[in-house]
């Protein structure tokens, strides 16, 4: 394929894999949820934002160009923070504390669902074990997560009014996953030459969508239906 068809199949995976197809965020815009189901989701979700800096740093590790190192490490302060402004993982916190988790609760990973683990860990696998093509493609699904971001937002001030003050992470991701898109997308769509490898960063790809999904399908399970959360998660 050429750069541009490459870049078509890619975009492709979006509309028919990319989670805000699942049925937890249906509910979740439809006002559906409850506050303990919007708490088990912040407290999940929170395990995963946790981990994307090591995920970035991991792939940084193995880049022996500079300039993709100089591009790569803007997404580590973008949720670590600098010292001084708020990263990511702080706003995402500021947001489990909006539906009325304990900070510590949050941070602890201590009520994590088994299968949220294990999707989360699966990904550091991926970027870790499998070929570095394979890593900077998995993190795609930043093409998809503008219009989901946009569309959260919206109806979280909508339907749960009381979270209005935990949604800056939100916020500052409609400019910065646009960013850190554009540029892996870039990456990808030029080191991809093979047809091998063409294949290889797509099916990366679906697997980060496969992750993403099997959190939710996780949390579905446990706290929608049928209910029923394993031994030593949360119980909101």
């Amino acid at each position: 394929m050429t750069p541009t068809d490459l870049e078509q199949r890619l975009r492709g995976v979006g509309p028919e894999r990319y989670h805000h197809r699942h049925r937890f965020h249906l509910l979740m815009h439809e006002g559906k949820l409850t506050r303990a189901q919007l708490q088990a989701w912040a407290l999940n979700r929170y395990f995963y934002q946790s981990i994307i800096p090591i995920k970035d740093a991991v792939i940084l590790s193995r880049s022996e160009d500079p300039a993709f190192r100089v591009a790569w490490r803007k997404r580590i302060v973008d949720h670590d923070g600098d010292g001084v402004h708020p990263g990511g993982i702080e706003k995402w916190i500021q947001l489990a504390e909006a539906t009325g988790l304990e900070r510590a609760r949050v941070v602890s990973g201590a009520e994590v669902l088994p299968g949220v683990r294990y999707a989360v860990n699966a990904y550091l696998e991926l970027v870790s074990k499998h070929s570095f093509l394979e890593a900077v493609a998995s993190s795609l699904t930043e093409m998809f997560s503008r219009d989901l971001i946009s569309l959260r937002v919206d109806r979280l001030k909508l339907h749960y009014p009381w979270l209005s003050g935990g949604l800056t992470y939100f916020n500052a991701r409609l400019t910065q996953a646009p960013e850190d898109a554009q540029f892996a997308l870039a990456w990808v769509t030029e080191h991809a030459r093979t047809s091998a490898e063409q294949d290889l960063a797509v099916a990366a790809l679906r697997a980060k969508c496969d992750i993403l999904w099997a959190q939710l399908d996780a949390i579905y399970f446990a706290y929608v239906e049928p209910g029923w959360p394993p031994p030593g998660a949360l119980l909101p």
